[in-house]
């Protein structure tokens, strides 16, 4: 039974589809992204969160920077369920991303536990079903990309969630959910219309804040983070799945 005065998911489905058809995004409060992820996934966040204290070290970072960890997993995602593909590498041309485009980027591949967990499934289930509906023509089958990134920074040492810049994926849709924020000053996502007017600015803060994108209409980006207090390590935890057409 929907608590009264609650927000049922198929009304908060409809308003977050009307934001993205006006301006290309949309933030969602944790409150929303429970109510569209459901009592189960919601309740075991904990194990889920959990695994990125299990994340490599991305080695393809062009500056030189170390300051980044994740895995990486891609899935074919139809009205007629989700299925994990086999592990590839994750490519994007240098028009989307000029400091680590142009190659091939093998990352450790997200753990079973994780692809099959409740909020992986949940999520993808809720990209596919907001998504598909409002792309013109849509595809029998989305190519969907699912990052788990780790972001750290120390005392005189910066993290950058976008090094890029602010910046376009290449895809049709993205979905960035923060998984967790330790110590963190800064690290304010940027919205951005294609003709570089700013949209929105506002930080993800607490778990399960998060924010859906149309990626052809909208560019994106997120300030450095630096530790709030010195002397102790400061971490940015996010997912992020893309979903463009196979």
């Amino acid at each position: 039974m929907i608590p009264r005065n609650a927000v049922s998911p198929d009304s908060l489905a409809r308003e977050i589809a009307a934001a993205l058809d006006e301006t290309g995004f949309r933030r969602l409060a944790p409150a929303e992204t429970d109510t569209l992820l459901g009592p189960e996934a919601v309740d075991g966040w904990q194990t889920f969160a959990d695994s990125w204290n299990d994340l490599g070290l991305d080695r393809f970072m062009a500056d030189g920077g170390r300051y980044r960890r994740r895995r990486f997993a891609a899935f074919s995602a139809s009205p007629a369920g989700v299925v994990r593909k086999p592990h590839q590498p994750h490519y994007q041309s240098r028009d989307y991303n000029g400091l680590n485009g142009g190659v091939q980027r093998w990352f450790e591949p997200v753990l079973d536990t994780v692809a099959e967990h409740a909020v992986t499934q949940e999520l993808l289930r809720v990209g596919l079903a907001l998504f598909h509906p409002l792309t013109a023509d849509p595809p029998r089958a989305w190519h969907v990309e699912l990052h788990q990134f780790r972001i750290e920074a120390g005392d005189g040492e910066a993290g950058l969630p976008t090094p890029e810049g602010a910046h376009r994926d290449g895809v049709d849709w993205v979905v960035v959910m923060l998984v967790d924020r330790r110590n963190v000053a800064s690290g304010v996502t940027d919205i951005f219309a294609n003709d570089g007017v700013r949209l929105g600015a506002f930080t993800l803060e607490q778990p399960r804040d998060t924010v859906v994108l149309d990626d052809h209409r909208v560019m994106h980006g997120v300030t450095a983070i630096h530790p709030l207090q010195p002397g102790a390590p400061a971490l940015r935890d996010v997912l992020v799945a893309t979903f463009r057409r196979e």
